[in-house]
């Protein structure tokens, strides 16, 4: 029989006979029984289903697409297609063909796919162009696991059984709950990358820091429960979303829209509570979300959830495990030995694989040696406890102490870093040692079990660790060590956030100050592109340092850290970060007395309160930062706290507000020669003369921005004020004047790539209405339909005012 990736489904389909069967027929109930089915669980099948009702040959063939589509990812689907189509009655005879067929042949034989050209013969070159479509990003995210895995072949069928029985055209939750160190993580990640083929649009991770020590978002560092809106902002951008929403609510919405249709495995580790998770379910039958804890979570039972509770490996599996990961032929020969270091380890993966490190680092220490050296040093670990006795604590002290001692203080230092994060330039430069020394202590930690590596060059604690090396760090390291530590990781953010700053916003200006610049060395960047790399994949840690200088009265270095990450900012938008970091940084900035610096964390905050919603106490940062910069006569900053109470009031709808705060912030620019800060004003005046009704004076003022930025070489300000001047033209009734100038920003917006998505979403709106004013609908459709799917990964209300234009249509 044909194969799913070939387009054997469609001719299969074709050729049932069953298109012509009666409706009455075994033959046709068999087939409805299996498309109804599928149309359950696929909302494009579902569509052609309704549609095949009237049975039409156009609608068969809909049909026979969307089946054929379908069941190229669901293999339930191919095999009841295939089962059916060898029990159907084969047709009398073939359909009669054309009497006569020509076919075109280049260069003897060619196989064409898309677009084609039939001209009977052909002289000359011929070329076909095709351009491809935008590839879908399929994210694997999940976090990589050891070859061998011990002791769990139950529990995998287990998960087997019960994504079985709660049906693959249903949206299936399962929960994995079990003690700290037992192998959630492990065993879940596992049983997903066996069935990856069975999710072919991606499998997503996030580690939603349920049991982590400290409040999220408190001055202790990046600890705790992740923010529903920041796992919604990375699994929304590993789907290929531009531009994520502000609120969590939108977010949601977003998610749930973007996951429609795909069939996705979305892995929740480390979760809390069952509201923490249920924002994050995927909005679609055929996905999969597995979600592991340590508490029951038995309030996810009303959203269908099957449960799986983790135990401890057997004692048979641990002392495999303990063999496996060190032990060796040492662990045959002492099984009795053997069983008391498992038995210490309450057979928990995590202690045993720590155990079994140390076998392997000592080759000549035996395992009752081992086992003496376990119970002597039992001690209660706060955060592990099992049956009253604090096993783990012992294994990672037994650990510790084998650790070479460059290893040992890195150990140390990673317990004091406010980040889950590690890599090597950060880690040599707070030691204040060369990398490979610092990749050489690493490697003895992974060895030893005590870190992970999660990809290149990058690696993580688990929680449990990193609580132990935070307390052996407050035991053994003195004060004065560890707050010099602390700072060289401040010194070393800083450093690296300015150098990506002069390469991403060489514009933003730094505050002026009489403290001393970082000490440190920045972290190498690969030009734009990879300073912005650098700020995504370091965020944990750039927070961790705005937190740890609020926390240790460090004023002057939170606002300037606060300050030099502005293109993180305004290049992903992150938007509790913005608000926290902006919240940190005044407070900081007023500590310190630098009212330059509490002007410019006003108004940089306010825009992230502005973006998130916050209308209100945006307004109040703006007033104080211009009533701030009246004090200081800085007129700079004047205008641009006038430019935003403008912004807030126009946003709100206070038409003549907005117009009296832009027209002075365009007074204070002129007056200063700022031609480039002029002409965005002139831009917020022209959306408020629009937003009142008034584009003739909207477009001049657009006329005058257009010019000024093209001057001041500013090729994508320039191509949203050529937009906002077709838009006004056309509202003038100049249609054909707008219609060019619409059309040429187009291309403009094109040339910028994705970050323009949204203003190319725009322009194509705009010029739809101009072609519905003018009468032609169908280009009005057309442009409406573009606009609409570039808005979908954007913007939930877009896409939905858009869908509600094109039925008014």
């Amino acid at each position: 029989m044909p194969t799913p990736e070939s387009d054997g489904w469609e001719e299969l389909l074709s050729a049932m006979n069953g298109f012509g069967a009666p409706a009455e027929s075994d033959t046709w109930r068999e087939f409805a029984r299996i498309a109804g089915t599928a149309a359950r669980a696929d909302p494009d099948v579902a569509r052609a289903w309704t549609a095949a009702a009237e049975r039409s040959p156009s609608a068969m063939h809909r049909l026979a697409r969307a089946l054929a589509d379908f069941a190229r990812r669901d293999p339930a689907t191919g095999r009841a297609l295939a089962g059916w189509a060898r029990r159907r009655p084969h047709p009398p005879h073939e359909p009669p063909r054309p009497a006569a067929v020509h076919t075109n042949v280049l260069d003897g034989a060619a196989h064409l796919q898309g677009q084609s050209v039939q001209a009977r013969d052909i002289q000359g070159g011929v070329h076909l162009h095709h351009q491809a479509a935008p590839t879908v990003p399929r994210p694997r995210q999940l976090p990589p696991v050891r070859e061998r895995l011990v002791g769990r072949a139950v529990d995998l069928r287990t998960l087997d059984r019960l994504r079985a029985d709660q049906g693959g055209g249903a949206r299936s939750l399962v929960v994995v709950s079990g003690f700290a160190g037992v192998g959630k993580t492990t065993l879940v990640s596992r049983w997903l990358q066996g069935r990856a083929d069975d999710f072919p649009d991606g499998q997503l991770y996030a580690d939603l820091g349920g049991h982590a020590t400290g409040e999220a978002g408190s001055a202790d560092g990046p600890l705790g429960p992740v923010p529903t809106a920041a796992v919604l902002e990375g699994f929304l951008r590993a789907l290929g979303v531009a531009s994520v929403p502000a609120e969590t609510s939108q977010r949601v919405a977003l998610w749930r829209s973007m996951t429609a249709g795909r069939r996705l495995a979305v892995m929740l580790d480390n979760a809390f509570t069952a509201a923490q998770v249920r924002p994050l379910l995927a909005g679609t039958p055929g996905s999969l979300t597995v979600v592991t804890s340590r508490n029951h979570l038995t309030g996810l039972l009303v959203d269908g959830a099957a449960v799986h509770r983790l135990t401890a490996l057997s004692t048979e599996s641990a002392v495999e495990l303990l063999a496996a990961g060190g032990g060796g032929a040492r662990v045959a020969q002492a099984p009795d030995a053997a069983r008391e270091v498992v038995t210490l380890c309450a057979c928990l993966p995590l202690a045993v694989c720590v155990a079994a490190a140390q076998l392997a680092i000592r080759p000549h220490r035996s395992v009752s040696a081992l086992a003496d050296s376990l119970t002597a040093d039992q001690g209660p670990l706060d955060a592990l406890q099992m049956d009253g006795d604090a096993v783990v604590r012992s294994a990672l002290d037994a650990a510790y102490r084998l650790l070479p001692e460059d290893a040992a203080a890195l150990y140390r230092a990673l317990g004091l870093l406010p980040t889950d994060r590690y890599d090597l330039p950060l880690l040599g430069a707070v030691r204040a040692v060369p990398e490979e020394r610092t990749d050489g202590a690493l490697s003895a930690l992974v060895e030893a079990h005590l870190v992970e590596e999660t990809g290149p060059a990058s690696y993580r604690c688990h929680d449990l660790v990193r609580a132990h090396a935070r307390g052996r760090g407050a035991d053994e390291d003195p004060a004065a060590r560890r707050a010099a530590l602390l700072d060289r990781f401040v010194d070393w953010c800083l450093a690296t956030a300015r150098s990506a700053e002069r390469l991403l916003t060489p514009g933003h200006r730094p505050v002026a100050t009489d403290a001393a610049g970082p000490d440190a060395a920045p972290a190498p960047l690969d030009g734009a592109d990879g300073a912005l790399q650098w700020l995504d994949t370091h965020r944990s840690a750039l927070m961790g340092a705005v937190r740890q200088c609020a926390r240790t009265g460090r004023h002057t270095r939170c606002w300037m850290l606060v300050d030099a990450l502005w293109p993180l900012f305004l290049r992903l938008r992150p938007t509790e970060a913005w608000i926290e970091a902006h919240r940190l940084g005044l407070a900081a900035a007023r500590s310190d007395g630098n009212r330059a610096a509490e002007a410019r964390m006003l108004t940089s905050g306010a825009i992230g309160l502005r973006d998130a919603g916050h209308h209100e106490e945006a307004g109040r940062w703006y007033a104080l930062a211009l009533e701030n910069a009246t004090d200081q006569g800085d007129v700079r900053e004047q205008a641009q706290a006038l430019n935003g109470l403008g912004h807030v009031a126009l946003r709100t709808g206070r038409l003549p507000r907005a117009r009296e705060h832009f027209e002075r912030a365009l007074l204070l620019r002129e007056s200063l020669g700022y031609r480039r800060g002029a002409a965005l004003t002139r831009i917020r005046l022209a959306e408020t003369a629009l937003a009142a009704d008034d584009p003739s004076t909207a477009a001049s003022h657009l006329h005058r921005a257009h010019t000024e930025l093209t001057d001041e070489h500013e090729p994508y300000e320039a191509a949203r004020a050529l937009a906002l001047l077709g838009h006004a033209l056309v509202r003038t009734g100049d249609h054909d004047g707008g219609t060019a100038r619409l059309r040429a920003a187009l291309d403009a917006f094109r040339g910028a790539g994705a970050r323009s998505q949204h203003w190319q979403g725009r322009t194509l709106e705009w010029l739809g209405q101009a072609a519905q004013e003018r009468g032609d609908r169908a280009a009005a459709g057309r442009c409406y339909t573009a606009a609409r799917d570039l808005y979908a990964p954007v913007s939930t209300s877009d896409t939905e005012r858009l869908a509600d234009r094109l039925r008014r249509l």
